[in-house]
């Protein structure tokens, strides 16, 4: 027995499902819809190459209700849907689903689903073939507090509002889901967030998911085999693979605590980069980033005044160290906790620090917070019932946000700030106190639950994980509607799927200084920004210097910046940060600026100078990748497994990386190294940039630090054979290099080709094409630099542009100036 449909118009995350047959929109068949046991199962095509599954327990599909994804333009393609059922009758054969790019198989028995790639019947993942997924009935609890004993406790995390329990009851129910699966043996997964676990790799390992001051969830999993999975649906999660992890063929799960159905997507990509874009398609795109941003952004714990603020920006314009962005961070507030309010003993006029920090040729970022107290701004919230238990304010409803939104609007962005902190975006922690001895950072299990407590408590089980994409919301699309004259830029603590799409930059919370902190937190990143959130970093230094003996606060340099040991610590995570899509100093404890570190001359100062001088001098390079994110769906920092996934000695490397397509980042995370093993990628030609000494890829390499100059000056850093890469001249902000002659190197090897972006960088005439592109090609047949005809413009645009070709040829270098005018231009070497 064989049927056969024709499928036209396909939609995004939506669905509309019929019992008893085929899913259907208007005509368009797209996909099947069955009763499986005591659940009801889902099968879908959204696109070519994604898939959605539904479980829900019942008889009827159900969505969780998320702002996960988002409605997409339809479009229109071609899917099968046969029962194939060669020797068997048709109640028992399998549901073939298909389309030009992936094919489905559901078993009609267990409901299982198979995915395959359609031209090559490769399978790609298999659900557990017997027991694929299951589901359970729990009770949701409401907690009933007494509010005459509020008391307010103070937190490394900031002030929360405490209450004695009168009760807890049960008020209702939701289920809890467990999708279980079988990985390929060498197949390697990434993402699920940033977590310090110290996880590359995920397969054989357990991950606890939830929202958390050191932990931000993203439930998004993705494969060198070629796909990835999204889970749609706001709970904490856990995900477990077998021990045996990559070395064998795999059971593993998926489990959401507490959902009205289990919602997932499979996302199939030829590649890392083509399986983000489809995620992207699915959940948004991202908006460019402001150019000052690819410049060094100044923050500590904390500025205390104006005249603390312009002091410290007026002494980096005297010292001439290059500076972008100075940061307000919390306690500016007249009184009680996280009040939108600058304190005008200390702050007379919020217009008069914008205006002076802009005279400057700088902007201003303020730290702003979910969860006032004690202040008027809590009342009010309060009044209008739009406060959550634990003094949160209600981030899922609009009319709060927009409400929040005025009091951020007329203390700071009317008066001209420029840009965002929303720290503590989880909004909750249940342990960022003083815990008993024997807690620590291993308690992976009892930590989770912990949080999850708290969060459901104040947000409901079902949405435990997605108050910071609320949030974030919230600031991009008032921020939005007010004004289109400054991009949003919204640093963050917390993430969630779909949070790419409103400006979002995560950094992986406050960390403690310690060498075995920072490796850990390398594969954080890396394993975030695989997600499709692509920007994220860090505070260089780490937040905490020193220990308080909380499980979380155990810095091992006391003395700060008066300790050598500190400095040289400080120095290597800032040239890690200076390869991050923001480059960033913060923390608290001890002081921050270059300066603290020594003089000119003193090898510390030296080497925090040289690389903000070489995040400045990669300023087109950077802004470049922040435009190929946006209109490619690029990940501008990226684990090895991007470009070499058919590598396999790549796959588990924690502490290596790919900043854009060229330059292979190996940061120093020890003490008193003068070099470290290195892994350069098979496939490639690699030239060290500090020594010129070039290798063939495939090898491990001893990278010793260069004799000659001090060792912290240094680390290894390297480029690949066939790149192309813009260098702008040294400057004290970004927008001083804008006139300015430009250098573009070429390291030869092959063909190589980049983008040169530029447009007006801090609005969003972007969206409607003032920008321009200048092509850069390298043939290496006929050694030639082609600078091609510029495409598009802007206004303001440079009309011409004198540019230095620096180009290694036979060891020797060769350098040609040509002045651009937009018109192709060919250089032969």
């Amino acid at each position: 027995m064989k049927k056969t449909f024709l499928i036209g118009i396909m939609l995004g995350c939506g669905s509309l499902l019929f019992a008893q047959q085929p899913i259907k929109r208007g005509k368009n068949v797209v996909g099947y819809e069955l009763q499986v046991g005591d659940g009801r199962l889902g099968v879908e095509f959204v696109t070519p190459s994604i898939a959605r599954v539904q479980y829900k327990l019942g008889d009827k599909l159900e969505s969780n209700g998320t702002a996960v994804c988002i409605e997409r333009v339809p479009q229109k393609f071609r899917v099968k849907l046969s029962e194939q059922t060669p020797g068997l009758s048709s109640d028992k054969g399998p549901y073939v689903l298909s389309s030009d790019s992936l094919e489905l198989v559901i078993d009609k028995q267990t409901g299982s689903i198979q995915y395959f790639e359609a031209k090559t019947h490769k399978l790609l993942l298999s659900e557990d073939l017997r027991h694929p997924r299951t589901g359970e009935r729990i009770p949701l609890e409401k907690v009933t507090y007494d509010e005459k004993t509020a008391r307010t406790v103070r937190t490394a995390n900031g002030d929360i509002t405490e209450k004695d329990v009168i009760s807890r009851d049960t008020v209702g129910y939701s289920e809890r889901y467990q999708l279980n699966l079988h990985f390929a043996k060498g197949e390697a997964l990434y993402g699920l967030g940033a977590h310090m676990e110290d996880y590359m790799n995920l397969r054989g390992k357990t991950m606890y998911l939830c929202q958390h001051n050191l932990k931000a969830m993203v439930p998004v999993l993705n494969s060198t085999a070629g796909y990835g999975l999204l889970f749609d649906a706001g709970c904490g999660m856990k995900f477990v693979d077998s021990p045996n992890g990559a070395n064998d063929q795999s059971s593993a799960y998926m489990e959401l605590e507490a959902a009205k159905e289990l919602d997932y997507y499979f996302m199939k990509g030829q590649n890392l980069d083509a399986v983000i874009a489809n995620y992207r398609w699915l959940t948004g795109d991202v908006p460019m980033l402001p150019r000052y941003l690819t410049g060094y952004i100044q923050s500590k714990e904390r500025y205390v005044s104006s005249t603390d603020l312009l002091k410290t920006l007026t002494e980096f314009r005297k010292r001439h160290i290059p500076i972008d962005l100075i940061v307000q961070d919390w306690h500016y507030w007249p009184e009680g906790w996280g009040y939108m309010k600058l304190d005008e003993k200390r702050y007379p006029s919020a217009k008069n620090l914008a205006d002076s920090v802009h005279a400057m040729n700088a902007k201003l970022m303020v730290s702003i917070w979910p969860n006032p107290q004690y202040c008027p701004e809590a009342e009010d919230f309060k009044s209008k019932g739009w406060m959550l238990e634990h003094s949160v304010y209600d981030a899922f409803n609009a009319d709060a946000r927009k409400h929040y939104w005025s009091y951020a609007n007329n203390e700071f962005f009317s008066k001209d700030f420029d840009a965002w902190w929303c720290d503590c975006s989880e909004p909750l922690d249940g342990d960022w106190k003083f815990m008993r001895k024997d807690y620590g950072w291993n308690n992976h299990e009892e930590r989770w639950q912990l949080n999850l407590g708290i969060l459901s408590e104040a947000c409901g089980a079902e949405r435990a994980s997605i108050y910071s994409l609320y949030h974030s919301m919230g600031i991009y699309e008032n921020q939005r509607a007010t004004s289109d004259a400054k991009r949003v830029v919204n640093l963050t603590r917390s993430a969630y799927a779909g949070q790419q799409r409103f400006s979002t930059i995560n950094w992986n919370g406050d960390t403690y200084a310690s060498w075995e902190s920072f490796k850990r937190q390398i594969p954080a990143g890396l394993n975030y920004m695989a997600t499709g959130c692509p920007y994220w970093t860090v505070d260089a230094g780490c937040f905490f210097t020193r220990g308080d003996g909380r499980w979380f606060y155990k810095g091992e340099f006391p003395q700060g910046v008066k300790d050598e040991n500190y400095r040289e610590f400080y120095t290597r995570m800032l040239q890690f940060a200076t390869f991050l899509p923001l480059q960033r100093s913060h923390g608290s404890d001890t002081p921050r600026e270059p300066w603290q570190f020594g003089e000119p001359g003193d090898q510390y100062y030296d080497a925090i100078r040289a690389m903000i001088d070489l995040r400045y001098q990669l300023t087109p390079y950077t802004y470049s990748l922040f435009a190929k994110t946006t209109r490619e769906q690029y990940t501008m920092t990226r684990m090895l497994a991007f470009d070499y996934a058919d590598d396999p000695e790549v796959l588990d490397i924690k502490d290596e990386f790919m900043y854009g397509p060229s330059f292979l980042v190996c940061p120093i995370t020890e003490a008193k190294a003068s070099g470290r093993k290195v892994y350069l990628p098979k496939g490639s030609r690699w030239t060290n940039v500090f020594t010129g000494d070039t290798f063939d890829g495939g090898q491990w390499i001893d990278a010793k630090l260069p004799n000659g100059v001090p060792a912290i000056m240094t680390f290894p850093l390297f480029v690949k054979s066939g790149s192309i890469v813009p260098f702008a001249e040294k400057a004290e902000y970004t927008d001083q290099q804008l006139d300015k002659p430009l250098t573009i190197t070429v390291t030869p090897g092959c063909d190589a080709s980049f983008d040169l972006y530029e447009d007006e960088g801090d609005n969003y005439n972007y969206e409607k094409g003032q920008y321009a592109i200048i092509p850069l090609k390298w043939d290496e047949a006929t050694r030639t630099l082609t600078i091609d005809k510029r495409q598009g413009k802007f206004n303001g645009m440079n009309q011409n542009r004198q540019m230095k070709l620096d180009v290694v040829i036979d060891g020797k270098r060769a350098e040609k100036t040509v002045t651009y005018t937009g018109k192709k231009i060919s250089v032969t070497f």
